[in-house]
């Protein structure tokens, strides 16, 4: 177990230390906080050429002046940052100072005579859609209003015949849960899945870099000698682990103080994901468990694949399989979010290698029973177990393999060279 100590600790130590490690959580650090002060940022940065206070100026040209002063009117209800003028001057000369900078857009109007009323929105880039899409809203409610006047509807008709259809959405199961809990499960549950392929995709590929590495510098063949093929496969994945753990907590850590520093109340929005109601904690708490096991069960697949090589060049090639299965998983429960009762989802959650991802959409999209994610849960263990078991006898071949040996072909040769070095 002391030899076990030392090995986690090498591996541990050695990672946190690394420039590499320094520097991606420094840069992931400022993009959390950049990401939580976004919205800040962007009104820093949205200045307006008459004294920054982010207005939008739009003149509009109308040949006979018949809704002009309404447009103001109405824009100024719909958004107050567009600042609606108009000029008595023909169309080319507004043209001409709009490309010179005079002012931002030029909204050209003509009404019909059934009340029709046509128009064009003119501006040096349409990336600020916002605004000509609130022009366009106010300019359909005038539409409607003079359509209203015309067939003698009062306001009170005209608001009845906008009405939307009242349209609600019950389950007869009182476990079921309502479509607001299911949208901030789902908010919850899309992050949690992020997090848990992003992590199991580096830092399996981590583990396999450090065995080539290893191997490369010669080093593994005192190692075995000393320290059984069991103790360091899981040694090293407890020490990557850690160093995972570690890695997220800082972020998690940051963007909490963010988001708190940030802003002054959390209502609604993305908000409404940090509201941790009782559904919110067991979904979380899932998501450590699938974290965990779903960590272990591709870095011991990872690590003995790893082994296999004798240049970390070739990892790409015989992490293949890692990778394909962590994208897998990923897809399906991108797929469950939309659709988790399917019964594609329910099958595979049971599969070990797509069950962290997989059952972790299920419990934080459905009641299901608790049976069913610890069914998932035993079986996941089980394949740990039986490929640590597996892996470690490989792993204490393919450490002594040296040369191009970057296939899985190379498994058979591994496990001769463990039961040779184990005999002698």
């Amino acid at each position: 177990m002391n030899r076990f100590g030392l090995i986690l600790a090498k591996s541990y130590i050695g990672k946190i230390k690394s420039r590499s490690f320094i520097i991606t959580t420094a840069l992931f650090a400022l993009a959390i906080i950049i990401g939580t002060n976004f919205q800040s940022i962007a009104d820093i940065f949205s200045s307006d050429r008459n004294g920054g206070e982010g207005s939008w100026e739009v003149v509009v040209y109308e040949e006979e002046p018949q809704i002009a002063s309404l447009i103001a009117d109405q824009t100024a209800i719909i958004n107050s940052s567009i600042a609606v003028s108009t000029e008595d001057k023909n169309q080319a000369v507004l043209q001409e100072e709009l490309e010179a900078g005079e002012f931002d857009a030029l909204l050209i109007v003509d009404m019909a005579e059934s009340g029709k009323i046509k128009a064009e929105y003119i501006s040096k880039s349409l990336t600020a859609n916002s605004y000509s899409n609130d022009l366009q809203a106010a300019l359909q409610t005038i539409q409607s209003n003079i359509a209203a006047n015309r067939l003698g509807l009062s306001a009170d008709e005209l608001a009845t015949l906008n009405l939307p259809v009242s349209f609600a959405e019950s389950a007869y199961v009182d476990s079921a849960r309502s479509a607001a809990e299911l949208d901030q499960a789902r908010g919850l549950v899309y992050i949690l899945i992020f997090v848990i392929y992003m992590s199991v995709l580096i830092y399996s590929m981590m583990i396999a870099t450090e065995v080539a590495n290893e191997k490369s510098s010669r080093v593994m063949e005192i190692l075995i000698s000393s320290v059984s093929p069991i103790q360091q496969i899981f040694a090293k994945i407890a020490g990557i682990g850690l160093v995972g753990l570690t890695q997220l907590t800082i972020w998690a850590g940051i963007g909490i103080l963010s988001v708190n520093l940030s802003q002054d109340s959390f209502e609604g929005g993305i908000y409404s994901l940090f509201d941790f109601s009782s559904g919110s904690i067991v979904t979380i708490v899932f998501a450590v468990i699938f974290y965990i096991l779903g960590y272990f069960l591709f870095a011991s697949l990872a690590a003995f694949l790893g082994s296999l090589v004798s240049r970390t060049e070739d990892l790409q090639q015989v992490l293949l399989p890692v990778n394909l299965l962590v994208v897998g998983g990923a897809l399906l429960a991108f797929y469950g979010l939309a659709e988790p009762e399917t019964a594609l989802i329910t099958i595979t959650s049971y599969i070990p290698f797509f069950s962290p991802l997989v059952m972790f959409t299920r419990v934080g999209m459905l009641d299901i029973s608790i049976w069913e994610p610890v069914i998932a849960i035993v079986l996941m263990l089980i394949t740990i177990l039986l490929l640590g078991w597996f892996g470690a006898k490989v792993y204490r071949g393919g450490v002594l393999m040296y040369g191009n040996s970057s296939s899985i072909k190379d498994l058979k040769k591994a496990l001769q060279l463990s039961k040779r070095e184990k005999t002698s």
